[in-house]
Order: C-alpha cells, then structure tokens, then sequence
C-alpha cells in the first residue's frame, strides 16, 4: 500500500475531495484517512460534520449512487473519524504524512479493520449506511 509521503499530498487528496476533482480511482481506502486527516487537522471538530456531505457529494460527482447498498456508508465515515481524531490528539505537532503512515501500518488502518467491532451483517446494512450504528461484538470507545 502507497502512502502519501508529504502533507502537501495529503492536502491535494483533501482538496480533489472538496472540489471533486479527485480521480475516482484516487478515492481509496488510503485516501479517505488522508482526507479525514487534513479536515481534522485544518477544521478541528467541524470536520465530523463537514465531511459526510463531502463524500456524498463527491460520490455524486463521480457518478457513485449514495444508496441502500452502495456510495456513502455513515456508521464507517463516523468511526473512521473517531479514529482519525483521536490519531491526530496524541500527535498534535506531528507531520501529517508521518501520522498518517502510522495509523495505516496499525491495526485500525487496515480496510477491515470494523470487522473488529460490527458482525458482517450488521456493518453492512441499510441502517448502518443511512446512520450510526452501535458495534455488536465489541465497544467502540473513540
């Protein structure tokens, strides 16, 4: 997996986010971190509520239908920013690439890392795409 190796990276994957003018192909798993990164790091908080329309309108924009079973998937969008901002609290003053690359090399960087918390099912059903969802297996603290 390709990491973005500077904040400059980062920031054109957050800003291609915000204009639509990512790739489509450019909008990976790394890439939603490195978007979510930016926003916290940029915006504070306000980036809990400004990236799930973000998304959706990007969705949109590339031709991504934000329905029952496909696009915008809200219970993964929120937890993956409750991990972003906790990320970056313990790593105020750190480069973004830097945080961004540990986060990636961890457990809670790998694409399945929900799986940990949320049976299959539940994860990915239409109530959790529509809103938050609680975890079945485990608590989910961030």
């Amino acid at each position: 997996m390709s990491y973005p190796r500077s904040d400059d990276e980062i920031e054109h994957i957050a800003r291609g986010l915000m204009e639509r003018t990512l790739p489509k192909s450019g909008w990976t798993h790394v890439a939603h971190f490195a978007a979510a990164f930016w926003l916290l790091r940029h915006r504070g908080d306000a980036a809990l509520h400004d990236m799930p329309p973000l998304i959706r309108a990007y969705n949109e924009s590339t031709g991504v239908a934000n329905t029952d079973t496909s696009g915008y998937h809200e219970t993964i969008t929120v937890a993956s920013l409750r991990i972003a901002r906790a990320w970056l609290i313990e790593r105020p003053d750190m480069p973004l690439h830097g945080a961004l690359a540990e986060l990636l090399m961890s457990p809670l960087g790998r694409s399945d890392w929900p799986l940990a918390y949320w049976s299959r099912e539940r994860l990915f059903s239409v109530a959790a795409r529509r809103a938050w969802v609680d975890p079945d297996l485990r608590a989910f603290t961030l």
